[in-house]
C-alpha cells in the first residue's frame, strides 16, 4: 500500500536559512502520525510543503499518491489546522462553516457544517459570532472545519494547546476514533499526549530528520525497561547473568535500568524473569516502564534551538 505522505529527500532553503536538508519520511495509511522537535527544528515549514502552502527547492512530496500541487479534482483531499487559525470576525460560526463546505464541493452544506461541529462537541456553537469565543472554544470550531468533506489526511497543528482538560480528552477521544479510518499527522510540544496518540513518530533538529519509526522503536520499548526499587537490596550480578540481558544499572534514587541484548528473548520474557530474581531476593517494586518517554527520547536525540 503506498505511503498516504511521503517526503523525499526534500530541502527548502528561506534565503540563506535552510529550513529543511533532505528530509526523507513516510507516513503509513490510516496510522496518527507525530512531527515533533525544538522551536526551528521544521515542522511548521513540513506541514506547509505537505499542504501545498510552500513548494520544495529539491526533492519529492507525495500526498495521497499525487503533488500536493494539483488542482481540481486531483488536488489531495486534506484536512488542515494550523496552529494559530484565526476565525473571521464577520460571520456566524454556522455560516463560516457552510462557507467552507460550500467552497469543499459538499453537496450538502449546511448539514455536513452541522456534523463537523456535532463530532468537536459544539452543536450549540453554530450561531455564535467567532468574537465571542474563547481560545479553546475557537480551536474546536478551526478543527470541525478541518474535518469537513471527511478529508482522508489530515495535518494538525497543536489540536490540544490551549484548551481545558476535558475538551482536549474529548479531542484526543476524537482521534483515537479516527484511527484506521483517515490518516492523521500531529504536530504537538505535549509529548507526553504525543505518546498516548501516535503509531509512529518522526523528530526533527535543525531541518534534519534525526530519529523516525513507530512509537515502540523510537521509545526502544522492546530495548529497554526500567523499576523502581521501593526496598531490599537488589542482586546485580543475578540480574547481568540472566538471558537476554546486556546491561543493569542501579541509580542512587532506586531505579534499575535494563538494558536487552540483540538477540534477547522478548521482552516480557526477560521481565518476568528480573522480576522473578528480585522477588526472590525480597526486593519490592513500585513502579514499571518499558523504554524511555517520547520526551526523554527527543531530548536525548535534539540540541534545541
Amino acid at each position: 500500500m503506498d505511503a498516504a505522505l511521503t517526503f523525499d529527500t526534500v530541502t527548502k532553503r528561506y534565503g540563506r536559512t535552510v529550513a529543511l536538508d533532505r528530509v526523507t519520511f513516510q507516513v503509513r495509511p490510516g496510522s496518527c502520525h507525530g512531527l515533533v522537535g525544538p522551536n526551528g527544528a521544521g515542522k511548521t515549514t513540513t506541514f506547509g510543503l505537505a499542504a501545498g502552502f510552500l513548494r520544495p527547492g529539491t526533492g519529492t512530496i507525495r500526498v495521497l499518491g499525487r503533488n500536493p500541487h494539483d488542482r481540481g479534482s486531483h488536488r489531495p483531499r486534506l484536512g488542515v489546522l494550523p496552529q494559530d487559525a484565526d476565525l473571521p470576525a464577520y460571520l456566524d460560526v454556522g455560516t463560516l462553516l457552510t462557507t467552507w463546505a460550500r467552497l469543499s464541493g459538499e453537496a450538502r452544506p449546511e448539514a455536513a457544517a452541522r456534523i463537523a461541529l456535532e463530532r468537536v462537541q459544539l452543536p450549540d456553537a453554530w450561531d455564535a459570532s467567532p468574537r465571542s469565543l474563547s481560545h479553546g472554544i475557537a480551536k474546536r470550531v478551526a478543527l470541525a472545519q478541518a474535518l469537513l468533506g471527511e478529508p482522508a489526511l489530515l495535518l494538525l497543528d497543536e489540536p490540544t494547546a490551549g484548551l481545558d482538560p476535558r475538551a482536549a480528552a474529548e479531542v484526543r477521544s476524537l482521534l483515537t476514533g479516527l484511527r484506521g479510518q483517515r490518516t492523521v499527522i500531529i504536530s504537538s510540544h505535549n509529548l507526553a499526549e504525543l505518546e498516548r496518540l501516535c503509531d509512529a513518530v518522526t523528530v526533527l533538529d535543525h531541518g534534519k530528520v534525526v530519529q523516525d519509526g513507530t512509537m515502540a522503536e523510537v521509545t526502544r520499548r522492546a530495548a529497554e525497561f526500567s523499576l523502581q526499587v521501593s526496598r531490599g537490596d537488589v542482586p546485580l550480578p543475578e540480574l547481568r547473568a540472566l538471558p537476554g540481558v546486556a546491561r543493569v544499572d542501579l541509580s542512587p534514587s532506586g531505579q534499575l535500568a535494563v538494558r536487552l541484548a540483540p538477540d534477547a528473548p522478548p521482552a516480557e520474557d526477560v521481565i518476568a524473569a528480573v522480576l522473578e530474581a528480585l522477588l526472590a531476593r525480597g526486593v519490592r517494586i513500585s513502579a514499571l516502564t518499558q523504554g524511555s518517554s517520547l520526551e526523554q527520547r527527543v531530548l536525548d536525540v535534539t540540541s534545541g534551538p
